[in-house]
C-alpha cells in the first residue's frame, strides 16, 4: 500500500509508476470502490491510498509526479521522480521509464475523478443526505480590484472571492469570537447565491447553519481572469460529491443526474476549470469552519469563507469551551 499525500502549495499532481497498475482503495481517509488505473490525480491537501502489486519482471521502474493545470496560465512544468527497485536488481540495470500526462490532460483527470465511488457497503454505508435544508450556489474564482498604490500591477491587483466576497482575515479568531459572543469580528450575512454580477465586496462573513441541518452546495468556477481548477477544502466535515460538469450549472436539468447512491466521500474536491461541482453534507459538528481553496496563493488572496454551525441540544451537540489557559487572539 502506498499512502499518497499532495503536500504541494499550488499544484495538482498526476502520479504514475512505470509498468504498474495502481488499485485505488481510499481517498481522504474514506474507503472507495476499488478500481485500477495507471494515473492518479491528487490535489493539494488530498490523500489517496493505492495498492501496488510487485508483479513485473525484476528491475527498476520510474515513479513520476507531474503537474496538472488545464488553465491558460503559467505553471512550473517539472516532473519529480523516484525509482521502485525490485530486490536483487543490479545497480547497472536500466530503469523502465514512463511518460507523464501532458499538464493540460483534462481527459485523464476527469477519467480518474469520475471513477471514484463510495464503498457503500453494509459496514461502510454512504449516508448521503436525501433532503436539503440549505440549497447554496457559490461562484469561485479570481478577479481584478483597483489598487492605485500597486505600481507593479499598473494600478490593480488580483483578488479571489466566493460569491463576489473576498474574505478578510480578522485579528480575533472566528471561533473565539463566536464562543464568547464578541461583536464586530464577523457578520453572518454571507450570501447563499451571488448577490450581483461583478458586485465585488470584501468582508469577514460567515454562513450560519442550524445543528444537524443538511446542505447542498454547488460551486461554479468563473472565468473573469481565466477558468481554473480550484481544489476546495472544507474543515470539520466530510462531504459527498454528488455531481460535476463542465460549463454553467443548470439547476433544472443537472440535479436529475446527481449520484445519491454511492458518491465519493471526501473533504477536498476540485471545482473543474470552467465547470461546477455539487456536494452535500450534514452540519453535525458545532463551531466555525473554514472552506477555502487549497491553492495557497488563492486562499491568501481571499478565496475562502466560513460556516458557523450552531449548537444542538445538550452537551454532546454543543461546542466545548476552550481551556482556561488558552491564549486569546
Amino acid at each position: 500500500m502506498l499512502r499518497l499525500i499532495n503536500a504541494a502549495l499550488n499544484e495538482e499532481l498526476f502520479f504514475k509508476i512505470a509498468g504498474h497498475k495502481l488499485t485505488v482503495v481510499e481517498v481522504d481517509a474514506t474507503y472507495v470502490k476499488p478500481f485500477k488505473t495507471d494515473t492518479v490525480l491528487i490535489a493539494p491537501g488530498q490523500t489517496t491510498n493505492v495498492l501496488v502489486a510487485a508483479d513485473q519482471s525484476s528491475g527498476k521502474y520510474l515513479v513520476a509526479a507531474s503537474p496538472f493545470n488545464d488553465a491558460p496560465i503559467a505553471v512550473d512544468n517539472k516532473t519529480a521522480t523516484a525509482t521502485v527497485s525490485y530486490a536483487g536488481t543490479l545497480s547497472t540495470a536500466q530503469t523502465t521509464l514512463t511518460i507523464p500526462p501532458p499538464k493540460n490532460a483534462t481527459a485523464v483527470a476527469n477519467a480518474f475523478t469520475n471513477s471514484l465511488r463510495s464503498l457503500n457497503s453494509k459496514k461502510f454505508p454512504a449516508a448521503v443526505p436525501k433532503t436539503v435544508d440549505h440549497n447554496l450556489f457559490f461562484t469561485v474564482g479570481l478577479g481584478i480590484n483597483p489598487c492605485p498604490s500597486c505600481k507593479a500591477g499598473n494600478g490593480s491587483r488580483v483578488v479571489a472571492s466566493i460569491n463576489n466576497v473576498t474574505f478578510v482575515m480578522p485579528t480575533t479568531a472566528l471561533l473565539q469570537a463566536h464562543f464568547f459572543k464578541q461583536k464586530g469580528v464577523f457578520t453572518t450575512d454571507f450570501p447563499a447565491n451571488p448577490p450581483h454580477v461583478f458586485n465585488y465586496t470584501r468582508g469577514t462573513k460567515v454562513y450560519r447553519l442550524a445543528y444537524n441541518s443538511t446542505v447542498q452546495l454547488v460551486m461554479q468556477d468563473t472565468g473573469i481572469i481565466s477558468p481554473e481548477n480550484h481544489p476546495i477544502h472544507l474543515h470539520g466535515f466530510n462531504f459527498f460529491a454528488v455531481g460535476r460538469g463542465i460549463g454553467n450549472y443548470n439547476p433544472k436539468s443537472d440535479p436529475k443526474k446527481f449520484n445519491l447512491v454511492d458518491p465519493v466521500e471526501r473533504n477536498t474536491i476540485g471545482v473543474p476549470s470552467g465547470g461546477w461541482v455539487a456536494i452535500r453534507f450534514r452540519a453535525d459538528n458545532p463551531g466555525v469552519w473554514f472552506m477555502h481553496c487549497h491553492l495557497e496563493i488563492h486562499t491568501t488572496w481571499g478565496l475562502k469563507m466560513a460556516f458557523l454551525v450552531e449548537n444542538g441540544k445538550g452537551a454532546n451537540q454543543s461546542l466545548l469551551p476552550p481551556p482556561g489557559d488558552l491564549p486569546k487572539c
